[in-house]
């Protein structure tokens, strides 16, 4: 698995082929099959991102289908219908239920036996369904959880502190959605605890301001430009890579829990490592009772959103 490099996207849309061009430009993968419902943007894609080939890494770039999975190492999904504004993730359950369980059966139909990473949303109950209707091992069904969220935060500690963002550990948990939450015991600049860098008397005005900031980064960005994709496509562009490259890499996903932090049957965004066989392990970090308390709080509002789509 080391060794394979061979990537199936499904879903073309704004997501998908920023995700592909950063692939491109970043040399993850040897191999890009692309599979949308509008084949012919898929063509035309695959044509633009072969004119950058003498400028970037050498891959092979192809219009795909679903027989091709089987020689799929990993296959991301963006696919489903798009937040608009106004409008939260949990809202769009119902349509891309719908889509994202045609595609999981799909790709089962087809002997493949890889990693699936998802991105489409709301991307926590979408992992369940997808693990669900496989029955692939839970190793390898990984969701984006809150990858991107974690990236928002660590964005903006660097922006606030005048410091390299690359510099700055910390994870937002729970739902990627309007329930998650950022762990600040266990945020740091440099190794130094980020209540560290505060003044008391500011301390919980300022961290409750970022935390805001981030949770609702989403809604700015679409409220202005229509959506958001260049952030969530470098997130999955980096949790491929570390896939694929066996990079052992911490990051904030959508995993299926089976007892971790106290909960079970749901999918939910926490500290885990992955490599070549996807998930390797998940990180139990010490929370508070507060934070213990929100992560249970955001994992009911996903079962129940989860158990509304099987009646």
């Amino acid at each position: 698995m080391i060794n394979a490099k061979n990537i199936i996207l499904i879903g073309d849309g704004a997501i998908g082929s920023s995700f592909a061009f950063n692939c491109l430009t970043s040399g993850v993968g040897k191999s890009l099959g692309i599979i949308d419902i509008n084949m012919k943007r898929v063509q035309g894609d695959v044509e633009d991102l072969m004119d950058a080939l003498p400028y970037t890494s050498q891959e092979n770039i192809y219009a795909a289908n679903y027989t091709d999975c089987r020689y799929a190492d990993l296959i991301v999904i963006t696919a489903g219908i798009p937040q608009k504004p106004g409008q939260t993730r949990l809202e769009l359950v119902q349509k891309n239920t719908a889509i994202i369980q045609d595609i999981a059966t799909q790709i089962m139909a087809n002997d493949f036996n890889g990693i699936i990473l998802i991105a489409s949303n709301p991307v926590d109950v979408l992992t369940e369904v997808v693990y669900k209707t496989t029955g692939l091992p839970r190793n390898q069904i990984i969701g984006s959880g809150t990858a991107l969220d974690s990236a928002r935060l660590r964005s903006e500690i660097g922006q606030r502190f005048n410091v390299d963002a690359r510099s700055v550990v910390g994870y937002i948990m729970g739902e990627h959605g309007d329930s998650e939450f950022p762990v600040w015991d266990f945020t740091t600049i440099g190794g130094k605890p980020i209540k560290a860098w505060v003044p008391k008397p500011q301390q919980a005005d300022t961290l409750e301001a970022i935390g805001q900031k981030v949770k609702n980064a989403a809604y700015s960005i679409i409220n202005q430009k229509g959506a958001t994709f260049y952030g969530i496509a470098a997130s999955l562009t980096r949790i491929t890579a570390a896939i694929l490259n066996d990079d052992r890499t911490p990051f904030a996903l959508s995993i299926h829990l089976e007892g971790e932090y106290g909960l079970e049957d749901v999918a939910i965004g926490v500290p885990a490592v992955v490599g070549a066989n996807g998930l390797e392990r998940i990180i139990e970090l010490d929370l508070n009772n507060a934070d213990r308390q929100k992560l249970t709080e955001s994992a009911q509002v996903l079962q129940k959103t989860y158990q509304g789509i099987q009646k």
